[in-house]
């Protein structure tokens, strides 16, 4: 990896990251520690639940940070409406960037009207307000015809990514499933992986297959190494060694 991160800049790699502040059990403290701790670092976004992005959004103000949530978490299994509502709340409360499952069973089923109008319906919601949307596939259920499937449906809807998971179904991101992904969308739709990134070497893996989001809990470590790498990389190289 260490041509790939000559070629890197610190920022190149702290865009690609979504801070998880995902978990049941976080509590306020964790949260508000989370949001600093993006802001410091200068991620893309924090992705946090819709009941804490209020106050997200109050601490991330004027940081350059983004504030996203989910929507349909982790399931998928709400009606539309739901949705709808739960993406208008958001909205409401200042989040800019909307992680989406789809309705999975409905997928599975073959059921694509459905999925492509419930996608459609919160894509231009979200549009409409400034903010993206993202379509979470959860692939440990699904089959490379139902990604395939589900992929072209996100894309034909508008979305602005494909995502491989919520990382809390019993897999996560994997390369095959990456490149059938970015293979199968234009590159009008980027591509974000989340469940099992948890390692510098692991990011710049998925980076150089066409991602440029990740869903992180380990932000901190990825991003400590990459500067500690980025400055031996310069220290050792041919300026210094002249």
């Amino acid at each position: 990896m260490t041509s790939l991160i000559d070629r890197l800049t610190y920022e190149d790699v702290a865009k690609t990251i979504d801070h998880s502040l995902l978990r049941p059990e976080l509590d306020d403290q964790f949260i508000s520690d989370g949001c600093r701790l993006a802001a410091g670092y200068q991620v893309a976004s924090v992705c946090c639940r819709p009941a804490d992005v209020k106050r997200a959004v109050e601490l991330l103000r004027r940081t350059g940070v983004a504030v996203g949530t989910v929507i349909g978490f982790p399931h998928g299994g709400t009606t539309t409406e739901v949705k709808i509502f739960e993406a208008e709340q958001a909205l409401r409360d200042g989040a800019t960037e909307l992680d989406m499952v789809i309705n999975i069973g409905a997928l599975r089923s073959g059921r694509d009207r459905y999925v492509q109008d419930e996608i459609a319906a919160l894509v231009t919601l979200a549009h409409a307000a400034g903010a993206i949307v993202k379509v979470i596939l959860e692939n440990a259920y699904l089959d490379d015809e139902h990604k395939v499937r589900g992929c072209r449906l996100a894309e034909t809807s508008g979305a602005d990514f494909v995502k491989t998971s919520t990382g809390f179904a019993p897999t996560g991101a994997t390369h095959e499933d990456i490149v059938l992904m970015r293979r199968t969308v234009s590159p009008r739709v980027q591509v974000k992986a989340a469940g099992g990134v948890r390692t510098l070497d692991g990011l710049l893996a998925v980076m150089e297959l066409g991602v440029t989001r990740i869903g992180a809990t380990q932000t901190a470590a990825m991003l400590d190494e990459f500067r500690a790498r980025k400055a031996a990389a310069v220290t050792s190289g041919p300026a210094a060694a002249g």
